[in-house]
């Protein structure tokens, strides 16, 4: 941590260019296309909330069916009659997704997801003050759904982003493994909360034309990822 302040402040004025650079060269991809709630399948009931953003949300899959949401109710259908929702959008951070479900209502949910993080991390705020926020998260989302599980996804590895220039993306890289770590540690003291890893098969070459969000590819391996710990958990009721 203090190998990454030294440097950031070493480097400030590349990595103020690097990110000005970026934010107008960057391509803006929009959301997955299509419903942001379903039912799908067989079998015993399970409701899923999934909350998040820019990835949750689709970005760099065509339509919900090619995103996470779709194909994590297609991995469980087998085994499930899914009713799924999906709440997320871009530029969302734990602060931001946080104050927006304390001000709405939330349906009840056997499981929720949450996909998080990236937006925190770049945005360069105090990682023991996110730490605290997310936490906060997670109490809301079992008060307010009844969920019997939550599940945390990965922090993605900015490190690997193809979109990202050096110094930005070694520091960035870094800054996402710290946070990462921290809240896993964080979340081994509650029982009913689980960290999924993604998939360490996961090729940035799938990643979207962007260079910074999954393309379908890696949304599918990462909704196996996430099927198969949430099946190997059953049953929620």
């Amino acid at each position: 941590m203090i190998l990454d302040g030294l440097v950031t402040v070493i480097l400030s004025p590349v990595l103020l260019f690097q990110a000005i650079h970026l934010r107008h060269r960057a391509l803006r991809l929009p959301e997955a296309d299509g419903p942001r709630h379903g039912v799908v399948g067989d079998g015993p009931p399970l409701r899923i909330l999934i909350i998040g953003d820019s990835s949750a949300a689709g970005v760099g899959a065509p339509t919900q069916d090619a995103a996470l949401a779709g194909q994590l109710a297609t991995a469980l259908c087998p085994e499930h009659r899914v009713s799924w929702k999906l709440i997320a959008s871009t530029g969302a951070t734990t602060p931001t997704t946080l104050a927006a479900l304390e001000a709405g209502t939330l349906p009840a949910a056997d499981i929720v997801l949450v996909i998080l993080g990236v937006n925190d991390v770049t945005r360069g705020g105090p990682m023991v003050r996110w730490l605290a926020t997310h936490a906060r998260l997670r109490a809301l989302l079992r008060d307010k759904t009844g969920a019997r599980r939550l599940y945390i996804s990965q922090i993605p590895p900015l490190g690997a982003f193809p979109l990202l220039p050096d110094p930005l993306r070694w520091l960035l890289g870094r800054r996402a493994l710290r946070f990462d770590a921290a809240l896993h540690a964080a979340l081994q003291t509650e029982a009913d909360t689980i960290y999924v890893p993604l998939p360490d098969t996961l090729d940035p070459g799938d990643m979207a034309e962007d260079g910074f969000h999954p393309g379908p590819v890696i949304y599918a391996e990462w909704a196996k990822e996430m099927a198969r710990r949430i099946i190997s958990d059953g049953p929620f009721r």
